[in-house]
C-alpha cells in the first residue's frame, strides 16, 4: 500500500497539515447489467437493452415494427403506450427529453456550442399513468388518433455509467489530457509517487487503449496544455521552471519554444479568440512571490510577452473564456500561508489588455471547478475554504450583471475534483475529497435548466488529480489520479 499525500500537503503544509494515508479499502463497483428491463403484453413486447451510450428501443407488435433509437445522456426515461397498434394512432411519448449536441470547448474553460432540447426533462424522475383516449396528450408527446382502449404507460429508467478501459501505460497525477483533432487524446507527463514524468501517450477511443508517443524535454507535473489553432499543443510551466514546449500531432514529437517571463504552476492557460495563450497567476518553488503576473503566448512568433498584471496574486483560480471574448477569474489562494482564499474575481480584456474586477463570489474558494454553460453564465462548483474544508456550494456568474448568484448545493462537497460539460448541457462532475478527508468514487450531474445537482453512477475507482475529457461520442475520458493505494494508471469511461 501507497500513502497518497495530498498536493497542497506537498505545496503548502499548512493548508494540509493533516495530510493522511490514505486505507486500503477497495472501491471497485459493477458495471451496470446489460440487460436493463422487458416487459411482454399481449399486443406489444417491449424490450429496452442498453448498448454502450444509446438505448434501442424495439417495439413489436400485431400492427408492424417500430424502431427509436434516442442518445443516452445521464438518466432518460422512455415510455410507450402498451393499447391500441403502432401505426393505429396509439400513444407513443418520450419523456426525459432528447439532447442536442454542442460545439466543442476550448482549453481553460473555453467557448462551448449551443445545445438543444426537446420537451421533458432529463434526469427527471420516471412516471407511469394512464394515456388517455381519442386525441389524448402523452407525456412528452401526442397521439396520432384514437386508442383501442384506455391502457397503462411502462416505464425504465436507463442511467449512464462509468466502465472501465485500456489503461495508461504509466500511473501518473497532476498530468494533462487534451483532446486532438483527430479525436484521440493526448496525456502528458505528471507524478508518480515523487517521480517526475516526461512521458506522454495517445487514448484512441476505437481501440480503447493507450501508446506510447515522443516524451518531452523537461519532466512537468501541475503544467497546463493548451491546444492551438494549428492543432499542435503548448505545454508550459512545471515546478520549478518556466519553459514551454509544443507537440506535434503529426510527427508524435515535442520541441522547445520560447520561455514564460516568470516560471509558475498551479496557473491558467486560456485561448482567446486571436490565436494566443493568455497565462496567468499561479506559484513557484524558487522562493519568489506568487506572481499576480499575466503574459500573453503568441503562436506566430514562439514567444511570451508580459501584459497587464491581475488585481490581485493567486493561484489554484479558475480561467473560463466568456463568449464575448474575455477571461473571467475566479477564487485560488492568494497568499504563501495556505489560509488566504480569495472570494474576488476579475475579468481580463485581450483588447485592452488589463484587469478589472467584477462582483465577488459569495464564498471564498480554491481548487473548485468553472465550467462554460450553454446560456453563457459559468457554473463555480466545490473547492475548499483554508485548511481542510472542502464545499458543497455552487454559484453562477452572469456575465451580462457582472454578478455570482448562488445555486443548487452538490450532493457530496468536494475538492481536486472534475467537471466536464455535456452534449446535453448537463455537467459531470466526478471524484475528488469530501470533507472527510475520503477519495471519492461517486459523481453527479448538474442540470442548468432545474439549477439542481443529482447522483449519477459512480466511477469504478476513487479519484484526486485526474483528468476527465470529453470525447466526440458523447462519452469521458477519466484518466489517472490518486486513489487510495497510490497513484494510478486506470481509465474508464462515462457511457
Amino acid at each position: 500500500m501507497s500513502p497518497v499525500v495530498h498536493q497542497a500537503a506537498i505545496r503548502h503544509p499548512a493548508r494540509r497539515a493533516d495530510a493522511r494515508t490514505v486505507g486500503s479499502r477497495t472501491m471497485l463497483r459493477e458495471a451496470m447489467g446489460r440487460l436493463i428491463a422487458a416487459r411482454f403484453s399481449d399486443n406489444l413486447a417491449v424490450m429496452i437493452c442498453e448498448c454502450r451510450w444509446l438505448a434501442i428501443v424495439v417495439a413489436l407488435s400485431f400492427n408492424g415494427l417500430a424502431c427509436f433509437r434516442t442518445p443516452m445522456d445521464a438518466q432518460q426515461v422512455v415510455t410507450m403506450d402498451t393499447t391500441g397498434g403502432i401505426g393505429g394512432g396509439a400513444t407513443e411519448a418520450t419523456s426525459g427529453g432528447t439532447t442536442g449536441t454542442i460545439g466543442g470547448s476550448s482549453s481553460g474553460g473555453g467557448t462551448a456550442g449551443a445545445t438543444g432540447r426537446n420537451s421533458g426533462t432529463i434526469g427527471g424522475t420516471a412516471r407511469g399513468g394512464t394515456t388517455s383516449s381519442t386525441g389524448g396528450v402523452g407525456e412528452g408527446g401526442t397521439t396520432g388518433g384514437t386508442t383501442s382502449s384506455a391502457g397503462t404507460t411502462g416505464t425504465t429508467v436507463l442511467q449512464r455509467v462509468f466502465v472501465p478501459t485500456g489503461s495508461m501505460a504509466a500511473a501518473r497525477r497532476f498530468h494533462t489530457a487534451t483532446l486532438l483533432p483527430s479525436g484521440k487524446v493526448l496525456i502528458v507527463g505528471g507524478d508518480r509517487a515523487g517521480t517526475l514524468l516526461a512521458s506522454a501517450e495517445l487514448y484512441d477511443p476505437a481501440a480503447g487503449t493507450f501508446t506510447a508517443t515522443g516524451s518531452m524535454a523537461v519532466a512537468r507535473p501541475e503544467h497546463t496544455a493548451t491546444l492551438l489553432p494549428s492543432g499542435k499543443v503548448l505545454l508550459a510551466g512545471d515546478w520549478s521552471l518556466g519553459s514551454s514546449e509544443l507537440y506535434d500531432p503529426d510527427a508524435g514529437t515535442f520541441t522547445g519554444t520560447g520561455d514564460m517571463k516568470t516560471a509558475r504552476y498551479g496557473h491558467t492557460a486560456t485561448l482567446l479568440p486571436n490565436g494566443k495563450v493568455l497565462v496567468a497567476g499561479g506559484d513557484n518553488f524558487g522562493g519568489h512571490a506568487d506572481p499576480a503576473s499575466a503574459e500573453l503566448y503568441d503562436p506566430a512568433a514562439g514567444t511570451f510577452t508580459a501584459t497587464g498584471s491581475m488585481t490581485t496574486k493567486r493561484y489554484d483560480h479558475t480561467a473560463t473564456l466568456l463568449p464575448n471574448g474575455k477571461v473571467l477569474i475566479t477564487g485560488g489562494d492568494g497568499g504563501d500561508d495556505g489560509y488566504t482564499i480569495l472570494a474576488s474575481a476579475e475579468l481580463y480584456d485581450p483588447i485592452a489588455g488589463t484587469f478589472t474586477a467584477t462582483g465577488s463570489m459569495a464564498v471564498a474558494r480554491c481548487e473548485h471547478r468553472a465550467t462554460l454553460l450553454p446560456s453563457g453564465k459559468v457554473l463555480i462548483a466545490g473547492g475548499a475554504l483554508a485548511g481542510t474544508t472542502p464545499l458543497t456550494s455552487a454559484e453562477l456568474y452572469d456575465p451580462a450583471a457582472g454578478t455570482f448568484a448562488a445555486t443548487g448545493r452538490m450532493t457530496v462537497a468536494r475538492e481536486y475534483h472534475t467537471a466536464t460539460l455535456l452534449p446535453s448541457g448537463m455537467v459531470l462532475v466526478a471524484g475528488g475529497d469530501d470533507s472527510s478527508g475520503d477519495i471519492l468514487a461517486s459523481a453527479e450531474l448538474y442540470d442548468p435548466g432545474a439549477g439542481t445537482f443529482t447522483a449519477t453512477g459512480s466511477m469504478t475507482a476513487g479519484r484526486i488529480d485526474f483528468t476527465a475529457t470529453l470525447l466526440p461520442s458523447g462519452m469521458v475520458l477519466v484518466a489517472g489520479g490518486a486513489g487510495e493505494n497510490g497513484t494510478l494508471a486506470s481509465a474508464e469511461l462515462y457511457q
